[in-house]
């Protein structure tokens, strides 16, 4: 097969880093070669978190070169922005609704981009994006610290994996007394995303 790479993007204490150990974790289960790399900015103070993900038949490295990025999982959508070099026409954005202002916004020295402006900006880095408000839907149906299983059900809706093997792979590396909540959020973030159109 051909390299498929993906980057998962969030804020520190999102489970970017669980995420991405979920991702490599299904990629090695359907017989790839998989690698990963993470890339941990101030995570503990809400800084970024950053997951790269490549899956294939023989992988070197697991770090994306700019502009060779398939999927891009952003938990939120500052953090989407922040990984546009790394995308091109054909690239796949699934992103979470939910904002999270980073200190520069919340201290003055910035404004958070508009809606518009965040649209603007991902369509002309990506051919296909969608989103859904994770966090939202996370609350609602009991915990918000499953919005990173339920992205990952929303990025299930593109690759061609049956479920019982990501459920395998969610099971092994959520705590055992979160697991039944977890994969309840995959299959919410699964039928949200089919619920779902392209906003390109």
């Amino acid at each position: 097969m051909k390299d498929i790479n993906f980057i998962i993007v969030g804020v520190g204490g999102q489970g970017t880093v669980l995420a991405g150990d979920i991702l490599a974790e299904v990629g090695m289960m359907t017989g790839c070669d998989a690698k990963k790399t993470d890339v941990l900015g101030l995570a503990i103070r809400g800084g970024s978190v950053v997951s790269h993900v490549r899956w294939g038949d023989k992988v070197d490295a697991p770090m994306s070169m700019r502009g060779t990025v398939d999927y891009l999982l952003s938990f939120e959508p500052i953090e989407a922005l922040r990984q546009l070099d790394f995308l091109n026409t054909k690239s796949t954005i699934v992103y979470n609704e939910y904002k999270i202002p980073p200190v520069t916004v919340t201290s003055g020295l910035n404004t958070y981009p508009s809606d518009e402006e965040i649209d603007h900006a991902l369509k002309e880095s990506a051919g296909n994006i969608y989103s859904i408000n994770a966090t939202e839907k996370a609350i609602e149906i009991g915990n918000v610290k499953t919005v990173n299983v339920m992205l990952l059900g929303a990025l299930t809706v593109f690759l061609d994996i049956d479920l019982e093997t990501w459920e395998t792979a969610i099971k092994k590396f959520v705590p055992k007394q979160l697991a039944d909540a977890n994969l309840e959020a995959f299959r919410t973030g699964r039928e949200m995303m089919k619920a779902k159109e392209s906003i390109t």
